[in-house]
């Protein structure tokens, strides 16, 4: 079966059909510049231009990066405030034309995909998801089980929001080496340590794919530490089978 996933970021809104018996996208995902300001409207004429890419006329799973209840929206760090109390489903449903859609949180969504097809597959115990991109993206899972909107790259890490420490934008802003930034991500990874006391950590977003360049710099971090397998098709894949079950 072949369902529909966005996955709206920070910086880019990237979709794709998903294959729910693989967890894997069926064609090479289209994306488009998130827009500035990423207003309701904005952004949902950029989900349909990603949607009408392909034809698309079934359901459709949405990310988006922050707080969802229901198919509402409770907190927009990363795109306009005036997300804020916005009924997403409902309003992206009507620009997708009457088309079912699903709303979830975008960390949420990558983890699920991580836990189901991916480096989560078959692992109990407490496991955490972690997103670096825009910002920093969390899924907790408990024995499999995901406990929604976490949020945790807003966590205070030396007086400040996480994610404006060691998120990948965080480096790029700053123009960090990768051992700088290492030193960072270990920092508000030792935090979430004591916390939680994961067995396993999994970082995705974008920077996954350079997973080698900062993972063997981070130490003294008791939970083993591995790159998502789905990197930063995660989400996409999270979405479309958000979709799939609702």
């Amino acid at each position: 079966m072949n369902v529909f996933g966005v996955d709206i970021g920070g910086s880019g809104i990237k979709g794709a059909p998903v294959d729910l018996e693989r967890g894997a996208l069926t064609e090479e995902r289209h994306k488009v510049l998130t827009p500035r300001p990423a207003t309701p409207d904005g952004v949902a004429g950029c989900v349909a231009e990603v949607v009408e890419h392909f034809g698309w006329t079934g359901p459709v799973g949405v990310t988006f990066p922050g707080v969802v209840t229901g198919s509402t929206i409770r907190t927009a760090a990363n795109v306009d405030k005036s997300w804020i109390d916005v009924d997403a489903g409902t309003l992206l449903s009507e620009r997708l034309g009457g088309l079912p859609v699903t709303v979830l949180n975008d960390a949420d969504a990558a983890g699920v995909a991580e836990m189901t097809f991916g480096a989560g597959r078959g692992r109990k115990g407490t496991v955490i998801m972690l997103t670096l991109g825009t910002g920093i993206g969390s899924a907790l899972f408990v024995d499999g089980r995901l406990v929604p909107n976490t949020e945790l790259g807003h966590l205070e890490l030396k007086g400040h929001d996480a994610e404006t420490r060691a998120s990948t934008k965080a480096k790029e802003d700053e123009d960090l080496s990768w051992e700088h930034w290492a030193k960072r991500v270990r920092k508000y990874l030792a935090h979430v340590e004591m916390l939680f006391s994961p067995e396993l950590f999994i970082i995705g977003g974008g920077v996954s794919r350079k997973a080698d360049k900062f993972l063997p710099l981070i130490e003294d971090i008791r939970a083993e530490i591995v790159p998502a397998e789905l990197q930063n098709n995660a989400g996409i894949v999270g979405a479309g089978m958000a979709a799939g079950t609702a």
